[in-house]
C-alpha cells in the first residue's frame, strides 16, 4: 500500500507508536515502539525475549496507533503485517536513537541482548478526528 503523505510526514517525526500484537489466547498485547520508515514500509527494533517478539513470530499481524505531533486530535491507526523480522544487529536501534534522542547510538544497550529488526507492510490506514 502507498502511504498517504500526511502519514509519512507523521511517521518521520518523533512520534511514539503503540503496536498491538496478538497473544497466544487471541487477546491483544500493546507496547510503545520507536519507528522509522523506508518508503511505505515501517521499520522498528525490539529485543529477543520480549512478548511482542514472540507474538510476531507466531502471528505477524500488527496494528499501530499514534497521535500526530502538533495536532493532538488526529489519531492514526495502521494495520499490517511484519514481513521481515531478523536478528541482524544494532544498526536500526542506533538509527532510531539518533532520531528520537539525538544520540549517536542507543544508550540503553544491555550486554548479551540480541536486537530483532522488523519491517511492516501496511495494509490499511485510518485517521480519526
Amino acid at each position: 500500500m502507498v502511504l498517504p503523505d500526511r502519514v509519512k510526514q507523521a511517521l518521520d517525526e518523533r512520534v511514539f507508536v503503540h503496536v498491538a500484537t496478538v497473544m497466544p489466547d487471541g487477546s491483544p498485547h500493546v507496547s510503545v515502539i520507536w519507528v522509522g520508515r523506508r518508503g511505505d514500509t515501517v521499520l522498528f527494533s525490539t529485543a529477543e525475549g520480549r512478548v511482542k517478539t514472540e507474538n510476531i513470530r507466531r502471528d505477524p499481524r500488527v496494528a499501530l496507533s499514534f497521535t500526530a505531533i502538533g495536532d493532538d486530535y488526529v489519531n492514526y491507526v495502521l494495520r499490517g503485517r511484519v514481513t521481515r523480522f531478523e536478528a541482524d544487529g544494532w544498526w536500526l536501534i542506533d538509527e532510531l536513537a539518533r532520531k528520537y534522542t539525538d544520540a549517536d547510538e542507543y544508550r540503553w544497550k544491555q550486554p548479551g541482548q540480541v536486537r530483532v529488526n522488523g519491517e511492516i507492510e501496511i495494509e490499511a490506514v485510518g485517521a480519526n478526528r
